[in-house]
């Protein structure tokens, strides 16, 4: 029965796609036009990078280096091998759904548990800096000072999440990860890296023009899966608000923030974040009626929660492994009760006391405020990215057509 009512939903619901895209043919145009420019201008090339590196940092065995150096900081803080560390430190910094990605790799790799995956997939999903500072303190909120508050608090959440997730199947039997001449290195903790790292490589004897190759084609593969994410979840964004039931939706979340004495303007951006965090982000930003604290509480809460198109892409990552995608939606929720928390704390000594005790603000000069790295960053992606996209999906084409012809 169940099976039954499962199946009426998923055809319920491409019924309706299908049906709003030819009611709607213009809007849903523009909605993934919108999402492809993202794409092509922004995440392409600014996870392209990350995603082969993190390739080459495994297939070099530098994550095996890594793991061995940090595993006495990453097992007790975070009951993950310390090849954890290297899917920390890359998913904060480049960015969802990164965390995802290379926790996957290290999975398939036998590099780590499944428990161990599931632990890392939950925490290590983050906003990168230069969406927070460059988008949403800039683009958004016209403000730089807002970013710094934010950053602190999404990334603080993400350290406390992943302190919660330390005790997730914490008394289950662990598994062995590790091969017999691992076990079998001794010395100091650098020397057992390096013969981590050497032995690795031995193992793995592919030519070096192989190894590039597959780590464009992996990293391209997944990136034009996240395409498809970002566009369709553009578009269904567009058709839920043209066809109405955004607002219907909206109208139990009015009456939560009624209840909390807060606009009922902020319903729909907050409906919207939910589904797509950059839309969101920037129609809370543009809320005229509410406080400026709500605001940057509610796009913390949204940035937690990564939105359902980011879920998607995780999902769709963590198919093709043996990881539970429940772990990291527990993990979502506790992202977005800490972040919550710590903006409140922090508001005030991480924004109000800075922005009164600023220079900058006090109406002295009428020089305009320099730009920052991550303004810079953007225009330069707005500018090159898509030429930085294209080329390279060119270069995959050429490695594809070498892969066949031999």
């Amino acid at each position: 029965m169940l099976s039954i009512i499962t199946s009426i939903i998923y055809a319920t619901v491409a019924s309706f796609l299908a049906l709003a895209i030819i009611i709607f043919p213009d809007q849903s145009f523009e909605a993934s036009i919108r999402g492809l420019n993202l794409w092509l201008e922004i995440v392409f090339p600014s996870l392209l990078p990350f995603f082969i590196v993190a390739e080459l940092l495994l297939a070099f065995g530098v994550v095996k280096f890594i793991g061995v150096l940090l595993d006495p900081l990453m097992r007790p803080l975070f009951n993950v091998p310390g090849a954890g560390g290297v899917v920390m430190g890359m998913g904060l910094v480049s960015g969802y759904p990164s965390g995802a990605k290379i926790s996957a790799r290290l999975r398939q790799e036998n590099v780590i548990t499944k428990t161990e995956a599931e632990r890392l997939v939950a925490f290590t999903n983050a906003s990168n800096p230069l969406f927070i500072f460059g988008a949403i303190a800039i683009g958004f909120f016209h403000d730089p000072k807002i970013g710094l508050l934010i950053a602190v608090c999404h990334y603080s959440a993400c350290i406390l999440v992943g302190l919660c997730m330390r005790f997730y199947k914490h008394s289950e039997k662990k598994e062995e990860t590790t091969t017999k001449q691992e076990r079998g290195f001794r010395g100091s903790t650098v020397g057992r890296a390096l013969s981590a790292l050497h032995n690795h490589r031995k193992s793995n004897s592919e030519p070096l023009g192989k190894i590039l190759g597959d780590a464009v084609m992996s990293s391209i593969q997944t990136l034009v899966m996240i395409g498809g994410f970002i566009i369709l979840f553009s578009v269904l964004n567009k058709l839920l608000f043209l066809t109405g039931v955004s607002s219907f939706f909206a109208t139990s979340i009015e009456k939560i923030l009624k209840a909390l004495s807060q606009p009922t303007e902020l319903a729909l951006p907050l409906l919207s974040g939910v589904f797509e965090i950059t839309l969101g982000a920037q129609m809370i930003a543009q809320v005229d009626h509410a406080t400026l604290l709500a605001q940057v509480i509610l796009v913390s809460g949204i940035l937690a929660f990564n939105g359902l198109s980011i879920h998607s892409q995780v999902a769709s990552i963590l198919a093709r492994t043996d990881i539970r995608f429940a772990p990291y939606f527990i993990g979502r929720l506790l992202h977005i009760f800490f972040a919550v928390i710590l903006v409140s704390i922090l508001f005030k000594p991480l924004y109000v006391e800075r922005t009164i005790l600023s220079p900058s603000d006090i109406p002295v000069s009428t020089k305009t405020e320099p730009e920052n790295f991550s303004t810079i960053t953007l225009e330069w992606l707005h500018q090159f990215g898509p030429l930085i996209t294209m080329g390279t999906i060119l270069i995959a084409c050429v490695i594809l057509l070498k892969q066949k012809s031999h």
